[in-house]
């Protein structure tokens, strides 16, 4: 009866309802829908349809020959159609009604060009729409006549081929009669209508349905199953010009504002509304069920109160509600946000006797986002939840919890903000909260007793002007709504320095009342996280709070819902990175998180605002910040360091004459001229690194002597990685320095005794650059890459294995411009970055725990300069040495198949026979394998051979297989690899291939041998992420046409069936052959695409290969030994880090579903170009979640200042995400990194590939990224003070001997300092004792390592939380500035023990401050004078020096400030 009445009132009904305002009272009375069936839901769920879709539904028009005519109706009369969703199995009418402008019929004919929308995910072949076609006149008393003219059915999701489907045009019949037949139970459970309804003679309806995607964006705003129009109003959607807002719907922005100061009022009072409400739940449950002798004790209690707040459009909420707990506070309070007053608030007797009245409170503002238009409403809605007894009757288990509980809304109530002449800037919010049965936009069933429901019927839209006249007798919610340019949120460096005032000043004067009485508050409320819906079984937990965290002052990635967890204070900034990048590029990092709660990811708006709202300072920088240029290259060393420098002995660099190669100044610009380099008479190019010298930077936390011993690490072009061995520094006594002048350390070899090799000072490595080792045409590309690119080098401790720090050198002063070599000196400098947060003061209980959103500050320290000298040899060609690409043709991107011009012969169908046939039918390449697999698929049956032929010679059988393997060597060296991963040797391994095989018949033996003769084999030059183009020259040999189906054994090959891709790759490639549009047909459940071919008739099909996936394989972290090449050390040129060699077939079958053809592409992996390198720190077993901001890669042209390069990004690896988002045209650009976590001390190593082009043909950027996981350890300390920490290291299969490495040498001690040998599956406890001396967050490292091996065995990542000693005493000292003398003042200490003690005097600035005694004894309660004696200074200012008064146990008895002036 119910869906009889909707659809009488809804479809047919005489009279329409006059429309109301566009306010948010009439479009949510309108706009009201049925649900769907639950079944149907259930069934939908089942079936993976979860995600809703959009579609599109045109209503054209409507052909009525033989309508039924109404005898009754004028000639004014005009009709309407109205479509309704109906579900046919359950015979459910659901959604809401759609009903179009009236239309005039002409000819017969009705046009009504109607453009519906919906999304739904009920995509099921029983969802139907009805759509009803309605004659409209008016009777002569002045009424309306609504009169069905028949009905049609729309099945858009049917899966019978007749059926519509979801695209193209189709035709409806109209059938005789109501929509109120389908109700009838006759038509239960019938599959088809078409047999039981009446079609209407030459009626039927023109209809388009098809999917719109561009919905998506919009689906929020609109409920699911509600069919509207584009003209149709939908807060939150902007109108568009064209009247169909819903075609490419454009949103309202929306902003975040903040609901603060929230409290309800109920009446008469909050505790008498409670009593009575429990008293009224507890008398039901004792009517409804039998008494039990226990009843009495079992009552029904208020376990939580809760506040469900979200934002409505009059259709549907934005979003869903946030779910905020509320708690009784006293009236004055108001919204009281601070937990330090959390005692003087909670009332938590209602027997006790109050002052003030009671009501509830929210302890946190909230936030929500809305948009300036009329009709978006904010909506309250108060929940209880009611913890009642189980009786005996339920069937739980004994281990249930004695109390269930449920749900009970009590209030509700409506806010339009931005309604006309609403005036709520600056001023308290008071809204009339509603119960009772009233339509609401939860559905939910409102408490109410009769008087409330009096009391309510009047306010029901009231708005807060009038409510405020009348609130006393109402219960009233009171808020104040703050915008983001009206509430400024105090950062938490702001908080944070408001509570160490407060604290300095109670500390100051604990007995005044002003601040031992009165609190100042804070600036700011901190942030209330949104909560998500609660399930019963949650709700029952015995915890008071089970789900729902209160407030939060953590940013959005670190919070976990639900928890009861607070994040580490360190969470914001234990990600650290050591990253070098180029000028070119200006890469600036940010801590992001992917996804939001429920794994969705945001919006492109959402994310925006987000990062612009940051309130730290990102803690991810590069080791070359914005705006600063490559590590200067320039000299700074004076003129007696560079004798010094080369008075060493270095090796010169020579021409191929024997003259010295000339030098370049890395100062002055470099001119390049292409054509130059390319046509010197010098094709080749030795190119030379020469590693000479290192120059210390004195550091306070590492020793003078520190680094003893380093190594390199970088990766030249595509060569493969380079780690050199360790390199000495050599330090000089017989130079004595000049006062803070540090002198380069001459870099010596360390074999692999340990013995120095003097003799020949520094590194050199070479490559040599040929044409035997460039592709061709790639030697443009080579010239380019030396232009334009820097070198990223990483020098490494070669004794802890810690990063000293990074460079980038450039190279295109090895560019030679037509000269025979060219040398150039550089001086780079070591580069690193350091993380350090604001200064803390010690916790105090009043302040509680530091925020862990504060902000850290990013360094970067020159940690030493680098000397290297590059070279740049001019050699002739060698004709000697064979060229890569020798024997194989012009390279060519048309692959034409070889006409067979003879046939099969007879004989035996041995793999000799079919090989010969193939090579005269195939191109003489490399075949990579080929012949393997071709034996492989070839085996001969044992019982097919006989005796004599198994008793061969052994030494002819065994001659005539090494001739075998030697042709197989020239032809396929994959076989020999392959033979010798196996263990066997080439004759061996082609014994085992001709062993006999019962899978071998003639039949197979027949197949293959004319699979050969259609086959035509392509080698292919690829590289990682780089479009390979191929066009296939596919020829139909039949009399009849043909439809041919393409298919690729290997995704990395495809077929481009896009005809601008198409013309893209032509034009890139100049290939000049025919393009032919929409030339495929792609099937979805083809598998491959068609192409049509006329007899005898040739066309080409292009194809494209591309690979994103390669090996990862990394060396071992730790110094390695290059090998020896002729007279100088070469870098080994074994292929790494490259996409794997494979053969891929693309078939080309006919109808028949026979090969007509088969193109086998054979790929030759080269090595790829590294444009950036990442080093990035991160805890084991977590996530690092990375975000790399970009600008813009190229700006706007003056032809077009609205063009804006697109970017996209993908990874070598598949388990790790990496995705890219357009935010606005000419913004900023991320690029976004989530990488599982793996153990200690594990690297991880991927590439990052970086597109500009819309088809991604070859990768800008290639960006090689490694991840260090370590162990994270937390350490909270004070400065000046030592604090122990253990440390576990477990033994593995071996006896190893140990030694532990810090970064921080003068702040952190590991106990057992020296080498300590550590058993196999043994424990060895570490004792860390940390004593630093600058206050803040900061990240220290701890390195084991394998003294044997040199190899890495653990490592750990120290968080340190460091606080400011609490100051006893300040003095302030002024010196003067250069004379060169410094000054000295003195300091009176008394011992306050009554025994001799002795104490240690440390201090902050050792470079400042020196002590006369750095130890004392003293008597008990005796004074001591302690002598300092300030360091000159040239150039005025002032600085604040600690001085640290600690006992044996360095433990801080007294902390003094002294403030030095130099003036």
């Amino acid at each position: 009866m119910v869906f009889f009445s909707f659809i009488k009132n809804g479809m047919v009904k005489a009279e329409e309802r006059d429309s109301m305002a566009d306010s948010w009272e009439g479009l949510f009375h309108r706009n009201r829908l049925v649900p769907p069936s639950s079944q149907t839901v259930r069934l939908a769920v089942e079936n993976h349809l979860i995600a809703s879709h959009g579609f599109q539904l045109s209503l054209n028009r409507l052909t009525a020959a033989h309508l039924p005519q109404d005898l009754s109706a004028r000639e004014d009369v005009t009709y309407q159609l109205r479509v309704t969703l109906f579900d046919r199995k359950h015979q459910h009418f659901f959604g809401k009604t759609w009903k179009s402008s009236p239309r005039k019929m002409k000819n017969k004919k009705i046009s009504f060009n109607e453009v519906l929308y919906l999304h739904t995910s009920l995509l099921l072949p029983s969802t139907l729409a009805v759509v009803e076609l309605v004659s409209l006149s008016t009777k002569p008393d002045s009424s309306h006549l609504s009169l069905g003219r028949g009905f049609a059915i729309l099945e858009p999701f049917t899966n019978r081929p007749e059926g519509p489907g979801t695209e193209g045009d189709r035709r409806l019949s109209l059938h005789h009669g109501s929509p109120r037949g389908l109700l009838h139970p006759s038509l239960k459970d019938s599959v088809d209508y078409g047999k039981l309804l009446k079609v209407i003679d030459g009626a039927h309806l023109d209809y388009v349905v098809k999917t719109h995607p561009s919905l998506n964006s919009a689906v929020h705003l609109l409920p699911e199953n509600a069919i509207v129009s584009g003209e149709d109003k939908i807060p939150g959607v902007i109108p568009s010009p064209t009247g169909d807002a819903l075609l490419r719907p454009q949103l309202l922005k929306m902003m975040p504002f903040t609901l603060d100061k929230l409290t309800i009022s109920l009446q008469p009072s909050v505790e008498k509304f409670e009593s009575l409400l429990l008293q009224l739940i507890n008398a039901d449950c004792q009517n409804t069920k039998q008494p039990e002798p226990e009843d009495a004790k079992r009552t029904v209690v208020i376990q939580e109160r809760r506040l469900h707040v979200g934002v409505h459009n009059g259709w549907c909420f934005l979003d869903k509600p946030q779910v905020v707990v509320l708690e009784p506070v006293a009236s004055g309070v108001k919204g009281r946000t601070d937990g330090t007053f959390k005692k003087s608030m909670l009332v938590k007797d209602s027997s006790a006797t109050s002052p003030r009245p009671q009501m509830l409170g929210l302890r946190s503002s909230l936030e929500i986002k809305l948009a300036n238009n009329q009709a978006l409403a904010i909506v309250f809605q108060l929940e209880y939840v009611f913890s009642a007894p189980i009786g005996r009757e339920t069937m739980l288990s004994a281990t249930s919890t004695s109390r269930a509980a449920f749900l009970q809304c009590l209030r509700w109530g409506i806010w339009c903000p931005f309604q006309e002449l609403a005036d709520w800037k600056g001023k308290e919010v008071l809204l009339v909260l509603q119960g009772g049965a009233k339509p609401n936009p939860l559905e939910v069933m409102v408490y109410s007793t009769e008087s409330s429901v009096q009391t309510h019927s009047l306010a029901a839209f009231s708005a807060p002007s009038t409510v405020q006249e009348r609130s006393e007798a109402k219960d009233v919610i009171r808020f104040w709504l703050l915008s983001s340019v009206e509430k400024k949120p105090s950062s938490p460096r702001a908080s944070l320095r408001t509570k160490q005032e407060d604290a300095s000043r109670q500390r100051a004067s604990p007995s005044s009342p002003s601040l031992s009485q009165k609190r100042i508050p804070p600036t700011s409320p901190p942030e209330s996280p949104q909560g998500p819906g609660l399930s019963l079984s949650q709700l029952a937990a015995t915890s008071r709070y089970p789900t729902i965290s209160h407030s939060s002052s953590a940013l959005p990635w670190q919070q976990s819902f639900p928890s009861l967890l607070h994040p580490s204070p360190l969470a914001s900034a234990h990600q650290l990175s050591h990253v070098a990048c180029s000028a070119v590029s200006k890469i600036t990092h940010l801590e992001v998180d992917l996804h939001r709660e429920g794994g969705e990811m945001t919006s492109k708006e959402e994310e925006g605002d987000h990062l612009q709202e940051l309130p730290f300072t990102p803690v991810h920088a590069p080791v070359i910040t914005l705006g600063m240029n490559v590590p200067s290259s320039c000299s700074v060393s004076s003129r007696s360091s560079l004798a010094h420098l080369f008075s060493a002995g270095f090796p010169e660099i020579l021409d191929c004459s024997g003259q010295v190669a000339e030098v370049l100044d890395p100062t002055e610009p470099m001119p390049f001229d292409p054509q130059r380099e390319e046509t010197d008479l010098l094709q080749g190019n030795l190119l030379v690194f020469q590693f000479l010298a290192f120059t210390r930077i004195p550091a306070a936390a590492v020793d003078s002597d520190w680094p003893r011993n380093i190594y390199v690490t970088f990766q030249f072009y595509r060569f493969p990685p380079v780690t050199s061995q360790q390199l000495q520094l050599l330090t000089s006594y017989k130079v004595r320095p000049k006062v803070n002048e540090a002198l380069p350390c001459v870099l010596a070899t360390i074999n692999k005794d340990g013995s120095v090799n003097t003799g020949s000072p520094g590194l050199q490595v070479q490559f040599r650059v040929d044409d035997s080792f460039l592709r061709p045409g790639e030697k443009r590309w080579f010239l380019r890459h030396l232009a334009l690119h820097t070198m990223h080098i990483d020098v490494w401790d070669s004794d802890s294995l810690l990063l000293i720090g990074s460079t980038a050198i450039e190279l295109k002063y090895m560019l030679r411009q037509g000269k025979t070599a060219v040398q150039a000196l550089h001086e780079l400098e070591i580069l690193t970055t350091d993380y350090v947060g604001e200064d803390t003061l010690l916790p105090h209980p009043d302040l509680g725990s530091r925020s862990a959103s504060s902000p850290m500050t990013v360094c970067t320290i020159v940690r030493g300069r680098l000397h290297i000298r590059t070279g740049s040899i001019g050699c002739p060609a060698d004709p000697s040495r064979k060229r890569a690409a020798d024997g194989i043709s012009s390279y060519s991107h048309i692959i034409t198949p070889l006409e067979v011009t003879s046939g099969f012969k007879g004989g035996s169908l041995s793999p000799r026979n079919i090989l010969q046939l193939n090579a005269r039918n195939t191109a003489q390449e490399h075949r990579l394998g080929g012949d393997r697999v071709l034996l492989n698929r070839n085996r001969i049956r044992a019982h097919n051979i006989t005796p004599e032929v198994q008793n061969l010679n052994t030494d002819s059988r065994r001659r005539k297989l090494d001739c075998m393997a030697a042709v197989h060597r020239l032809e396929a060296k994959e076989n020999t690899k392959e033979a010798n991963v196996m263990g066997l040797k080439p004759a061996a391994q082609l014994i085992r291939e001709h062993q006999p095989s019962d899978e071998y018949s003639k039949a197979e033996g027949i197949a293959n041998m004319l699979s050969q003769a259609i086959t035509t084999q392509h080698l292919l030059y690829a590289s990682l992420g780089s479009a390979e183009y191929m066009e296939f020259v596919l020829k139909n040999p039949f009399n009849v046409p043909q439809t041919v189906t393409i298919h690729s054994d290997d995704p990395e090959v495809s077929v481009i069936t896009d005809t601008e891709e198409w013309r893209y790759f032509k034009a890139l490639t100049k290939t000049s052959t025919p393009l032919e549009e929409n030339m495929f047909h792609v099937e979805e459940a083809s598998p491959g695409p068609r192409v049509y071919l006329r007899p005898k008739e040739s066309v080409h099909i292009p194809l494209k290969y591309q690979s994103f996936l390669c090996n990862h394989t990394i060396a071992v972290q730790g110094p390695s030994f290059l090998p020896t090449g002729k007279g100088s050390q070469m870098a080994k040129k074994t292929l790494s880090n490259i996409i794997n060699a494979k053969i891929i077939k693309v078939t080309f079958r006919a109808e028949d579903g026979k090969p007509m053809a088969i193109c086998q592409v054979n790929v030759a992996p080269t090595p790829h170009v590294v444009d950036q390198t990442f080093r990035l720190y991160h805890p084991e077993l977590c996530f690092l979640k990375k975000a790399i901001r970009l600008p813009p890669w190229q700006g706007p042209t003056a032809e077009d200042p609205n063009t804006c390069t697109h970017i996209f990004v993908h990874c070598s690896d598949p388990n790790i995400i990496c995705q890219t988002r357009m935010l606005v045209p000419g913004e900023p650009q991320d690029v976004y990194l989530k990488v599982p976590g793996s153990p200690s001390p594990h690297i991880k190593m991927f590439f990052v590939m970086v597109f500009t082009d819309k088809w991604m043909a070859a990768p800008s950027q290639i960006w090689q990224v490694y991840v260090h996981f370590l162990e994270r350890v937390d350490v909270s300390c004070v400065t000046g003070q030592r604090t122990c920490q253990s440390l576990v290291l477990r033994g593995k299969q071996a006896v190893r001997k140990i030694k532990c490495f810090s970064s921080h040498p003068k702040e952190i001690e590991v106990d057992p300092a020296s080498v300590f040998v550590l058993p196999p599956a043994a424990v060895q406890e570490l004792q860390l004792r940390v004593q630093p001396w600058q206050a803040g967050s900061r990240f220290l490292y701890v390195n084991a390592v394998d003294m044997d091996q040199q190899r890495l065995v653990a490592a750990w990542l120290l968080c340190l939380n460091v606080h400011r000693p609490v100051l006893s005493k300040a003095f302030e000292v002024s010196v003067p500035v250069g004379n060169g003398r410094g000054s000295s003042r003195k300091i009176t200490y008394t011992n306050p023990y009554t025994s001799t003690r002795t104490f240690l005097l440390r201090s902050d600035h050792p470079d400042l401050l020196q002590f006369r005694e750095d130890k004392f004894q003293i008597g008990g309660g005796e004074n001591y004078t302690i002598g300092l004696r300030f360091a000159p200074s040239q150039s005025p200012g002032s600085v604040e020096i600690l001085v640290y008064v600690n006992n044996l146990e360095e433990k801080t008895e007294e902390t003094f400030c002294v403030k030095v002036n130099y003036s």
